[in-house]
């Protein structure tokens, strides 16, 4: 059984519509839940105009009823509002000759898919393109995923995100990361841990916007209570590792993706990257319920919690690197397809950065990664059914190694 889920819609389109395919029934879901999730992504320092217009919330298209999942696919819509001010534009009927000029886009942005993609899919212009590759899309996203961490909500797991690096300002990362994560980094306008260098961030935002530039950063999300096994080592693509990174680079703008030490661990030595295995103290351990861990601990987590493509039960840890926006209010050369003649690229208005957001869409996807490797393992029609499998599989962890000591003495 797997998690799926697909998005539909254009940035200044009617709306956009996501589809979540493979949650069981009976998950209690609602929607201030959601539009939870789709808030935090519009927020952050930095943000442009279109912040201002739109206020993202999910209308429940099918698969809940009365507060519940049925087991069937769940559709969820979100309004553009901003569809009022381009339904001319946007039009889905055929229009006359020249009608459509007036935001044409022949000056295709460095950095975007506007080129790449009207020479793929032969179009004359770039907004056919655009309106798709747009970041608005991860709207939907986070709508799918705000319902992937419902699920993983009942079996203890926690997703947050917080702000490492923006513009090129470090933040310094704590010992300890509090918890709930997601708590601590929304209090601050960029999502920092570390408020001593959240005027510099500030103020770099605010040179970019003044010299029509845009920043990027990267962000680190942690999911913490998740359970050893999900994923394989046995094929390619069931490497829960790849498929996370899968999903993260998929994110727009977003060209790299770290999981624990990262790109660091090639420059050290082994000694120094790989984590010391432990067995738990008795008495640290959960009575009955058994201990997602198997009974081991690391004394370290460099590996971000998988091995081999597996969750070894200590936080999962990514880092996703966000290059800066495309769109620029002071554009780079193109070349006008109209005309072939050199031009300044298409200026639209956008925002100067969107890390601190792309925290909450790398938390979406993060969930629905994690979600679907929840199903994959203990699957069943109900949630009844799926935690059912779940308990016996925790409580049983570690079990034979238990029995093969006390059969033989220590091995």
């Amino acid at each position: 059984m797997h998690l799926r889920f697909t998005t539909a819609g254009e940035s200044h389109g009617k709306a956009f519509v996501t589809i979540v395919e493979g949650l069981p029934a009976g998950l209690p879901v609602a929607a201030e839940a959601v539009d939870r999730d789709l808030a935090r992504r519009m927020q952050g320092y930095g943000r442009g105009a279109r912040m201002k217009i739109e206020r993202d919330r999910i209308d429940w298209l099918s698969g809940v009823r009365a507060g519940e999942t049925l087991g069937s696919p769940v559709a969820m819509l979100i309004a553009n509002r901003d569809w009022a001010n381009w339904e001319d534009v946007m039009a889905h009927e055929a229009a006359e000759p020249g009608e459509l000029r007036r935001r044409r886009v022949s000056r295709p942005r460095p950095g975007h898919a506007d080129l790449a993609g009207v020479l793929k899919y032969d179009r004359i212009d770039a907004r056919d393109i655009l309106e798709r590759a747009s970041a608005r899309e991860t709207a939907a996203r986070v709508a799918a995923g705000a319902l992937a961490k419902r699920l993983l909500d009942e079996f203890g797991v926690e997703i947050g995100s917080h702000v490492v690096s923006l513009g090129g300002v470090l933040a310094a990362r704590p010992a300890q990361l509090p918890a709930p994560l997601n708590d601590a980094a929304d209090r601050s306008e960029v999502r920092v841990l570390d408020s001593s260098v959240e005027p510099e961030i500030v103020r770099r935002i605010d040179e970019a916007k003044k010299a029509g530039d845009t920043l990027g950063g990267e962000v680190e999300v942690v999911a913490r209570g998740v359970v050893v096994g999900l994923g394989s080592h046995v094929s390619w693509d069931r490497k829960l590792d790849g498929r996370l990174a899968g999903l993260l680079m998929s994110i727009p703008a977003v060209k790299g993706v770290e999981i624990g030490m990262g790109f660091a661990a090639a420059r050290r030595p082994g000694s120094e990257v790989h984590d010391p295995i432990n067995r738990a103290e008795p008495a640290s351990l959960p009575p009955v319920a058994g201990d997602r861990r198997g009974g081991f601990r690391r004394s370290s987590n460099n590996a971000g919690g998988l091995e081999g493509g597996i969750t070894t039960g200590e936080p999962v840890v990514v880092r996703v690197a966000m290059k800066p926006i495309s769109t620029l209010m002071a554009p780079l050369p193109t070349v006008d397809l109209s005309s072939g003649a050199p031009a300044n690229a298409q200026s639209e208005r956008s925002d100067v950065t969107a890390v601190p957001a792309l925290g909450v869409i790398a938390e979406a996807m993060v969930a629905l990664a994690l979600a679907d490797a929840m199903l994959e393992k203990f699957g069943g029609d109900s949630l009844g059914e799926m935690r059912r499998n779940y308990q016996g599989y925790v409580g049983s962890l570690g079990g034979r190694w238990t029995e093969a000591r006390g059969a033989t003495g220590p091995c």
